[in-house]
């Protein structure tokens, strides 16, 4: 029997009785990967080997989860701490427990979130209280994450998906092809195969010298597995951002831009945000180790500190909360894009603007947010205004009606919300294709006289800020914000996903 050399090779490598994977059989036979498995597929169809196929799964640890394995889990630490502390004999106050186990940021959030659930104990009225019959050393958690590190298997599927939903663990499916030797393979090779030289294409120079006659040419199977080339692609949140714009220029719309790091006095000073508020905290907040910004309108900003400090008009009465000048001229990544509205409103972008006006953004904000299915540290912001006479929340929901509409999504459902910048104001809610469940997807209202009085605006200002990633995931069925972008972005999915047009 005469085959092609890569045949031959494959064939005598194969065995009757121990199925090999493609690539051991590969190395056996001395030929690369994709040439096996083309030759296998060829035997296969000739019905001299057989193939085998099985679904495997792997495990491996996330950045984060080496860390934990390093530093101990954070409801771990948090226990250890309460302990020291002697909350295992009488409640101690959590900020002594917190500050004590070195937690920050997100971490805080995620030992809180597992501290009672897995049993060491409980929090209550701002106290904690810990078991003392808790023993850490045995969590499964972390005995699951060290087996996994040493490359043992583990084979509890609800922990292990405990595990994938606090993002420790990635887990990927594979498709395994082993074979073996039919016994028609086996005759085969015992009456004797000889390899042939083969050609996979006619070219012109087999035509010319006549060479084309004695070669014997390689047969094509096309049901065969070839190896899959992915092409460029606009990222899907991209093209959801050109979209946005195309649509907001439809209607009537021109593009805002500034500076992702401002003054906390354009983030959240301009936008009547008490300077005590918990969301200008280091908890939700980037703060850049930078010099103050020195260039702000003077004049606006002792105009802002009045409304901050006595309020707008007679029935105004402002905070009576704390006012500090250097902390409205620090510098942090912007919370949201609100920022550019602000500049823009007060003429500091592009001098006075007179009614009626409309504006939009699609840029970036950043808040130190605990990551979850629908929330990431930083995100597409589509922020938009309209400056006009007598505008109305009748007005603000026709706009909103209209923009969800260019992307087939017509159920926008709308609940009161308190904002300090906006009355009246409320959030902005989509359902989700695939799941039913309405996700926020924005918020809005009309700005409070004590935002646009500083700013020297007399008329009124509808605005909002919608999320970009969110309205994506109502339109491409995309159950996580982190399967769009991040380290965990589902790339298969990016491959595939659309933009409604």
């Amino acid at each position: 029997m005469r085959l092609p050399e890569r045949q031959v090779a494959a064939l005598q490598a194969a065995s009757a009785t121990d199925a090999q994977p493609i690539p051991a059989l590969a190395a056996a036979a001395g030929i690369d990967e994709a040439a096996a498995r083309t030759a296998v597929f060829e035997l296969e169809d000739d019905g001299l080997l057989e193939v085998d196929s099985e679904t495997e799964e792997t495990v491996s640890l996330t950045d984060e989860a080496r860390e934990y394995l390093e530093a101990g889990l954070p409801e771990v630490r948090l226990y250890r701490a309460a302990v020291a502390a002697g909350a295992d004999e009488a409640p101690v106050q959590m900020g002594q427990v917190i500050g004590a186990s070195g937690l920050e940021g997100p971490q805080v959030d995620i030992a809180l979130s597992n501290f009672a659930r897995k049993g060491y104990g409980e929090i209550d009225s701002g106290e904690v209280s810990a078991d003392p019959d808790a023993d850490p050393d045995s969590d499964p958690e972390v005995a699951a994450l060290e087996r996994i590190a040493a490359g043992e298997p583990v084979d509890d599927d609800a922990l292990l998906d405990r595990l994938d939903e606090r993002g420790l663990i990635e887990r990927e499916e594979r498709t395994v092809r082993s074979v073996l030797l039919t016994d028609a393979g086996v005759d085969a090779l015992m009456a004797g195969v000889e390899a042939a030289e083969t050609a996979d294409r006619l070219t012109p120079e087999m035509l010319t010298s006549g060479e084309w006659a004695d070669v014997e040419f390689t047969d094509y199977n096309v049901e065969a597995d070839a190896a899959e080339a992915g092409a460029g692609k606009v990222h899907v949140l991209r093209q959801a951002s050109e979209r946005v714009k195309d649509v907001l220029v439809g209607m009537g719309f021109q593009e805002m831009d500034g500076p992702h790091a401002d003054a906390d006095f354009w983030i959240n000073d301009a936008l009547f945000m008490p300077q005590d508020h918990p969301a200008r905290t280091h908890w939700d907040r980037f703060a850049l180790d930078v010099d103050p910004i020195e260039e702000l309108p003077e004049e606006l900003l002792q105009a802002v500190e009045n409304a901050h400090r006595n309020g707008v008009g007679s029935d105004g009465d402002g905070y009576h909360s704390p006012w500090s000048e250097d902390f409205a001229r620090e510098v942090a990544l912007r919370g949201h894009t609100t920022s550019l509205s602000m500049r823009y409103l007060s003429g500091a972008a592009e001098g006075d603007l007179e009614p009626p006006q409309r504006y939009f953004s699609v840029e970036k904000a950043y808040r130190n947010d605990t990551i979850d299915a629908t929330h990431l540290l930083e995100f597409f912001q589509i922020e938009g205004w309209v400056m006009a006479e007598e505008l109305s929340v009748r007005d603000l929901m026709g706009t909103f009606e209209e923009f969800y509409r260019q992307f087939g999504i017509t159920d926008v459902q709308f609940k009161p919300h308190y904002n300090p910048y906006t009355e009246p104001s409320f959030e902005l809610f989509g359902r989700h294709p695939e799941t039913g469940e309405l996700i926020e997807i924005g918020n809005s209202g009309i700005f409070r006289e004590e935002v646009l009085s500083p700013l020297g605006v007399e008329c009124d200002v509808m605005a909002w800020g919608l999320a970009l990633e969110r309205l994506a995931m109502l339109y491409t069925g995309a159950e996580d914000i982190r399967d769009l972008h991040g380290t965990l972005a589902d790339l298969e999915f990016l491959r595939n996903a659309e933009v409604i047009y």
